[in-house]
This record gives structure tokens, C-alpha cells and sequence, in this order.
């Protein structure tokens, strides 16, 4: 049975969930099966809320929400099978990288829990480092020792809140390792991002989430052709605007160009990643100094940040 044919792990249906007259998760139906699940949306989206829903830590406004077709909340053994990686939490900076994973096991009462500890340090390859205090450690190696503190309990789900803020390019490549070896033991994986790159590199799956709403769901190039298939306002603002609005309209991206009252340049296209790789190099070739580039639509700043940006925070 592939992963595309297993049945759902995570199911969540018309979950929402709202703080006050902030709605921060909005009627979102979603399945999730075995294999990596990118959970992809800019920041406020409502990502974090919805992973702490899954995991039973966040109470639901109104529809349900299952893990092996159990209710999460207030039901510990079904929180034996999960662990979460949540974006802010605190490490303790005067323990040791052992100290703190061995921790997290007590917590969950993991039997031969030395056996343990060692396992979740290997596999994220801090053995080298964890008699060290973890306020010694750089930020890479934080995000490492506590995705160790998350496995040490060999969950079956996991869920893991931009756990590559701060890892380095080598760091990024083996937890990409390691995501893909558990994936491959039938375990469930849900992954968020703002940058779509991380998710594409690991994921099966993509969950697009904006503004509370799932926005579209499927294979990541599936995402990326439904967010290039409509047309997007860009505002550019620079020193010489009817000269380089004389040739941006030129581009095979472009769709519409027009100048606003302020003399800045609205730009219709199909295609920003094409437009934003272009932009600069025309303003180059035509002596303009840009100033501002922003999104008009409401929408835009997903496509800008997945699509367009891809890089670090």
C-alpha cells in the first residue's frame, strides 16, 4: 500500500479556531496520511495553531480533529504517539544536550531510557556535543537537541513547526536525511514552512495555508502552477518609473502596466517569479534605481515569499 492509498492519520474537519475576533484557523478540512506532509503558508497564517490542534495542545472553536481516528485533546495515550517541535519553545540553556533529552524521556515515561536518550542524540548527530551546556551550542545545534527531545520517545507522528530556523546548509541536508528515514518506517510527518524550497526538498504532500484558509492542497508543482495561473498586482516604486515601465511591458511575464498618482509603477503579471528575477536586472540595464517592490493583492505574499524569496529569514 503506498502512502497516497493509506488511510488518513490526521484528519481534521471544518476545524477552526479563533482568539477573541481574531480568526486565526478557519474551516479547514484537511486529511493527512504516512510520509512527509509540507505545511506551507507566511507567517500569521496559521500554521502554529493548527499544528498545536493536531497535537491536542490548543483547544478547537468549533470542528473536530482526529489522530488515529481518536480526539487528541485531554487523551494521553494517543499523546504517547505524537511528539511535537513547537517554533518558540525554550530550551534550558544550563543543561547539558544529554541532560535536556533525557528530560524530555522522564516526561514521557520512556522505558530503557538511557538506550533512548543516545538514540534520539545520534540520530540528529549531537553525540559529539551533548555533555555540553546547551547555552554553548549554536542556534542549528538548539533546533537539533530539540528535535532529539522529540524523538526520544519514538513517536509515530510528528510534528514540526519551522524546525530549520538557524540549521546551516549541512544541517538542513541531514535533517532532510532523517525526515525521509522515518518517513520510510511508515511514520506520519507534518513539516510547516514560510519558504516553499524546504518544503519541496522532503515533502509528498503540500498543505497551502493563507490567512486561516486552506488555500489548496496536493503535490508541490500542483501548488506552484495554481499560484502562477492568476494574475498578480506588483507596486514598484523607483527613480525613473515611465522608463522602466516603458520596458517591464515588454517583459512575456507581464500582462499590464500602468502608473498610479504617486508615480509609482501597478504591474499585472502571471508570473512573478519571472517578473521579480527580471525586475533587477532591468532596472540595471536601464539606469533605475528601485526602491520598493510589494504585493498588491492579499494573496501575493504567498507567492513572493514561497515562490520568489526561498532563502533565509
Amino acid at each position: 500500500m503506498t502512502a497516497a492509498s493509506a488511510a488518513p492519520v490526521i484528519r481534521a474537519e471544518r476545524l477552526s479556531r479563533w482568539f477573541g475576533n481574531i480568526v486565526a484557523v478557519n474551516d479547514v478540512t484537511l486529511d493527512v496520511r504516512p510520509g512527509i506532509t509540507g505545511l506551507l503558508g507566511p507567517n500569521g497564517a496559521g500554521k502554529s495553531t493548527l499544528i498545536r490542534m493536531i497535537a491536542g495542545l490548543a483547544r478547537v472553536s468549533s470542528g473536530k480533529v482526529t489522530v488515529f481516528g481518536e480526539p487528541v485533546r485531554n487523551n494521553p495515550p494517543l499523546a504517547k504517539r505524537i511528539a511535537i517541535m513547537q517554533e518558540h519553545e525554550t530550551v534550558y540553556g544550563f543543561m547539558t544536550g544529554r541532560r535536556f533529552v533525557r528530560l524530555m524521556g522522564e516526561l514521557r515515561q520512556v522505558p530503557r531510557l538511557d538506550e533512548a536518550v543516545e538514540r534520539a542524540i545520534g540520530q540528529v548527530e549531537l553525540l559529539d556535543a551533548a555533555d555540553r551546556r546547551i547555552r554553548t551550542y549554536s542556534r542549528g545545534m538548539r533546533q537539533r537537541i530539540r528535535l532529539a527531545g522529540a524523538l526520544v520517545h519514538d513517536p509515530e507522528v510528528l510534528l514540526l513547526d519551522e524546525p530549520l530556523n538557524g540549521a546551516d546548509p549541512k544541517q538542513r541536508i541531514q535533517f532532510q536525511h532523517l525526515l525521509r528515514r522515518y518517513a520510510a518506517e511508515g511514520r506520519t510527518i507534518v513539516i510547516s514552512s514560510h519558504i516553499l524550497e524546504e518544503i519541496e526538498r522532503v515533502a509528498d504532500t503540500v498543505l497551502l495555508l493563507v490567512n486561516g484558509k486552506l488555500a489548496a492542497s496536493g503535490d508541490f508543482r500542483a501548488i506552484r502552477a495554481a499560484l502562477n495561473e492568476r494574475p498578480y498586482h506588483v507596486l514598484v516604486a523607483c527613480d525613473s518609473p515611465r522608463a522602466l515601465a516603458a520596458a517591464v511591458v515588454q517583459l512575456d511575464s507581464v500582462e499590464a502596466v500602468k502608473l498610479d498618482p504617486a508615480g509609482r509603477i501597478v504591474i499585472l503579471s502571471r508570473n512573478v517569479l519571472d517578473l521579480q528575477l527580471e525586475l533587477p536586472r532591468l532596472a540595471q540595464r536601464n539606469s533605475v534605481t528601485l526602491r520598493r517592490v510589494v504585493p498588491l493583492d492579499d494573496s501575493l505574499e504567498s507567492v513572493f515569499g514561497y515562490l520568489v524569496d526561498g532563502g533565509e529569514r
